[in-house]
């Protein structure tokens, strides 16, 4: 039925068969024309008086249009001339209007009345126009109308009848759109047109301008459009790149907007939301500044500042990913403009990429051996801090012994150090944990990054690693170092010791790190999907039935629903051997009891009633744990096909 209708809505019809529809499109023109002067607003219209048609005819009779059905010339007033010779501008005008009667359906244009006012104006024939208009009518709109009324009489929801039209229109539009064209309305018609107004309080034709201007971005009536449709408070839907960075107006109402929505869905919803923001404010160098304005405002008012900051940092994380050089913007919006050298130091290091001792210096001597350091917050940059974790943290990296001890406690000094400000004013330093940790990252550094130290040196010594992990930048250290150190290709092929002392790192930064969970499933899932072709079939099973125990640990500490998303994901890609699944349901169906919320009934259930799962994991006898997890859902939740 679709076809149907996508096939009818773009042929014309047949014009042999269009009497009907002449002789329908004669009389209708004819009843227009005979109350013209209630319609028109011309005064030299006004006098324009058409006689009746005559008595008993029919809409479907045939007949001939002659002069005495508009009156004689001497009834439109000064719109004929005297001498009966039209001026060569007004034969101009005419023979415009013409070419645009002739075109299929342009009675269905929103211009028609103008042009009928050019063309009647100029001294054109009404009998010409009725003539036109008529022969070229075509009907597309009202045949999609018509096969629309049918099929929803033959039983087709009208919703999807609804849809099905609208979709193929936008495509329509998508391919044919014009933007002189559509720029040409506001021309002619001088000012908003109603039927635009109409168009964007719809959600479908909202849609469409959006991807329209993503296509057409210098496109004036979309950029209005746009416009429009953020003054009629829509301006959430507007996450296009190019839509919402075309005026600032639009663009500063869709930033507060999605700012709003990133920090009204948390932690939980950042990953969702934050990529799109982020690409809409990195679009230009002006709408980048303006947004780090605004947020470093922000972050040094009201209860929130904190998040506001964080999200500041992803996106200056999005720009330099992106190969844009940002870095010395924060820097130039917080407190470091009041200290040169910082800025310097710190801007020369964030835009190489690297660290280097001379300005690791220069920022020890100023924070660490300084009485009255600059604020702490400073050098809390995280891209400032991701360098200290390759410097420190990654296999084979060098750093200059004389100037180590000044890497690790300028790394401590910014994790462990807490300021209490005051209207710009600091009230105090609490360094009680400096020591400990750069003791820690120390301690850490030299047991992990030592190029003499192997599994059974690093297994002796896990006990002092697990102290050392319960300090967060350790914790974030380790897993880096972990990271590096896992993924090298022969790592597994080299290591057969039961107890991977990496892996045993992993589940302890999931036992006391719940920020990290989504750092540590990201590093597993990389694990997991990497082939080891050097292995053979069941030492690769092995290998991945041991990065599924660090799942089940990492699900155990709290990570529940991302963990089971993952392996639901699994299963509908077919990509993961079954043997693996069921593992992973069998070791979770273990360690769970009831209750259970709804959420992870929704994304674990399915996997349980999967054939190919649950078939070998069915038990003979009383304690079967698949049935009598599926038989407390039943009872318990209402489930949904």
């Amino acid at each position: 039925m679709d076809g149907l209708i996508v096939r009818l809505a773009e042929l014309s019809l047949d014009p042999n068969h269009k009497s009907y529809q002449q002789c329908e499109f004669e009389l209708l023109f004819f009843l227009f024309f005979r109350s013209w002067d209630k319609l028109w607003i011309n005064p030299q219209l006004r006098s324009l008086q058409l006689r009746k048609s005559p008595v008993g005819a029919m809409p479907g009779a045939t007949r001939s249009m002659d002069q005495d059905d508009f009156g004689s010339p001497a009834e439109w007033g000064d719109q004929q001339p005297e001498d009966g010779v039209l001026g060569e501008e007004d034969a101009q005008v005419q023979q415009e209007c013409l070419r645009k009667f002739s075109t299929p359906d342009y009675i269905m244009e929103p211009s028609v009345f103008n042009t009928l006012m050019r063309y009647f104006q100029a001294g054109g024939s009404p009998e010409e126009v009725i003539r036109l208009l008529s022969d070229n009518y075509t009907a597309v709109a009202q045949t999609i109308n018509l096969l629309a009324q049918w099929l929803i009489q033959t039983g087709v929801e009208p919703v999807q009848v609804q849809e099905t039209v609208e979709n193929h229109l936008k495509n329509l539009v998508m391919q044919h759109f014009d933007p002189r064209k559509a720029d040409s309305i506001f021309t002619n018609e001088g000012a908003t047109p109603a039927w635009l107004e109409q168009m964007i309080a719809h959600p479908t034709w909202r849609d469409l301008v959006y991807r329209l201007m993503e296509v057409h971005p210098d496109c004036l009536m979309l950029k209005f459009t746009v416009k429009l449709i953020s003054d009629a408070g829509y301006q959430g839907e507007i996450t296009g790149v190019v839509a919402a960075c075309q005026q600032l107006e639009v663009f500063s109402r869709v930033l507060g907007s999605s700012l709003a929505t990133i920090l009204d869905g948390g932690e939980a919803h950042l990953a969702e939301n934050l990529p799109q923001f982020s690409k809409m404010v990195c679009h230009g160098e002006h709408t980048y500044l303006l947004a780090q304005v605004l947020m470093a405002v922000l972050a040094q008012e009201g209860q929130r500042g904190g998040a506001v900051r964080r999200v500041a940092q992803e996106v200056q994380r999005f720009a330099q990913e992106s190969g844009h050089d940002a870095s010395r913007i924060p820097l130039a919006l917080g407190r470091a403009a009041s200290y040169p050298r910082l800025c310097q130091a710190l801007g020369a290091m964030l835009s190489k990429g690297a660290l280097n001792p001379a300005d690791i210096t220069v920022l020890y001597n100023l924070f660490v051996t300084s009485k009255d350091p600059p604020p702490v917050e400073l050098i809390r940059v995280p891209a400032f801090l991701d360098l200290f974790m390759q410097s420190l943290f990654k296999p084979g990296a060098r750093i200059n012994p004389d100037h180590k001890h000044k890497y690790i406690h300028l790394l401590a000094y910014a994790a462990s150090v807490v300021e209490i400000w005051k209207k710009n004013k600091r009230l105090s330093v609490n360094q009680d944990e400096l020591t400990a940790t750069a003791k820690a990252i120390e301690t850490v550094h030299s047991l992990c990054c030592a190029e003499n130290t192997g599994a059974s040196e690093l297994l002796a010594e896990l006990g002092t690693l697990y102290r050392c992990i319960r300090f967060p930048v350790v914790a974030v250290g380790v897993l880096t170092w972990v990271d590096w150190t896992v993924s090298k290709p022969t790592f597994f092929e080299q290591h057969t010791h039961p107890t991977l002392v990496p892996l045993a790192l992993l589940d302890e930064v999931s036992t006391y790190h719940p920020l990290l969970h989504p750092h540590v499933l990201q590093l597993l899932i990389k694990l997991l999907e990497t082939k080891y072709p050097e292995l053979d079939a069941m030492k690769q099973l092995e290998v991945k039935k041991t990065l599924l125990d660090r799942m089940v640990h990492l699900l155990s500490r709290g990570h529940v629903l991302p963990v089971v998303a993952y392996i639901r994901r699994c299963l509908e890609k077919l990509d993961t051997d079954l043997s693996l699944i069921r593992y992973f349901v069998t070791e979770v169906l273990d360690m769970i009891i009831p209750p259970y919320t709804s959420d992870f009934v929704r994304l674990f259930l399915p996997i349980l009633e999967n054939d190919s799962i649950a078939s070998t994991l069915k038990r003979a006898g009383e304690h079967d744990p698949v049935m009598e997890f599926i038989a407390h859902c039943q009872s318990n939740f209402m489930l949904l096909d």
